[in-house]
């Protein structure tokens, strides 16, 4: 690993560790002059992110060649050895910090950015919108000689840093216990069964064995929704069903689906579909009409 060069940036030598805490250009400006290949090299004392806005390239990173594919982000900590080969148009950013000034380790084994990587992004995202001009203010910025240009540069760093560690988390999901997935599960099953009593998330709770904070904690870490919604969920699933594929009154449907007063029901139905029962029916039943119709000629 000797022969790997260390670069402070891309061919430079290094020089006063301290005289630069952060550094923006393009990609094209720096790469241009090494005919768009970067050599297998390596930064001490940095972290890099290239934003990929356009363009087309490989990424050699220690986990094997990686194809950017754009919009993406290459992130690479201090440590690793590196290297990249680009398009000639290739559109994009470098941007390149010394960690310590931001105040945080953020090339620590417990940060998500800890590794080198490629982080690809989603074109239609909101996120991917806001980070793109993020890394493009940061650049603005950066060549501007305006007041609190230091204080601008380290947020809207600290922007790019946050916005990539949530894409990098894992998502709630991913780490709910198993005993949480049984209990979602448990209840569920309670309400295929008994959905019919409109019976309250309390009973539920009691039903399983826990509290219904508890059970509505534990609902929300799951699914994202409450106990009641899961309740709701299978009782107007069920009354889309009566409503299409037979011919009972709304009223019989509300009764046999637990509901004492019709008027209720269709109140709860209406919230939760946007459309009345009697609405619905009709809409419902015309889109199977025209749909046979269609498949009839």
């Amino acid at each position: 690993m000797s022969t790997i060069p260390t670069y402070r940036l891309y061919g430079e030598q290094p020089a006063d560790p301290h005289e630069f805490w952060v550094h923006c250009e393009t990609i094209v400006s720096r790469s241009s002059g090494y005919r768009f290949e970067i050599g297998l090299h390596r930064h001490e004392s940095f972290l890099q992110f290239l934003y990929i806005r356009n363009g087309s390239g490989d990424a050699l990173l220690p986990s094997g060649t990686v194809v950017l594919k754009p919009p993406c982000v290459i992130a690479v900590p201090p440590g690793p050895v590196h290297g990249f080969r680009f398009s000639q148009d290739i559109d994009g950013l470098v941007l390149t910090l010394v960690p310590e000034p931001m105040g945080a380790d953020l090339a620590g084994p417990q940060n998500p950015l800890s590794d080198a990587m490629v982080i690809a992004l989603s074109p239609e995202s909101p996120d991917t919108a806001y980070l793109e001009a993020t890394f493009f203010r940061i650049a603005a910025e950066y060549e501007a000689q305006r007041p609190a240009r230091d204080e601008l540069l380290e947020a809207h760093v600290a922007t790019v840093i946050l916005m990539l560690g949530r894409l990098l988390a894992p998502s709630p999901r991913d780490s709910v216990p198993d005993l949480a997935l049984r209990r979602v599960r448990a209840l569920k099953e309670l309400i295929l069964s008994h959905h019919r009593e409109q019976l309250t998330v309390e009973t539920y709770a009691r039903m399983l064995g826990i509290t219904s904070t508890h059970l509505n904690r534990v609902v929300k870490e799951v699914t994202g929704k409450t106990a009641h919604d899961l309740i709701m969920d299978r009782s107007i699933e069920e009354a889309r069903r009566a409503l299409v594929f037979t011919g009972h009154s709304i009223q019989h449907i509300a009764e046999s689906l637990g509901y004492s007063d019709p008027a209720y029901f269709s109140r709860c139905f209406r919230r939760c579909t946007g459309q009345t029962p009697r609405g619905f029916r009709d809409e419902e039943r015309q889109r199977l009409r025209n749909k046979d119709e269609h498949a009839s000629v």
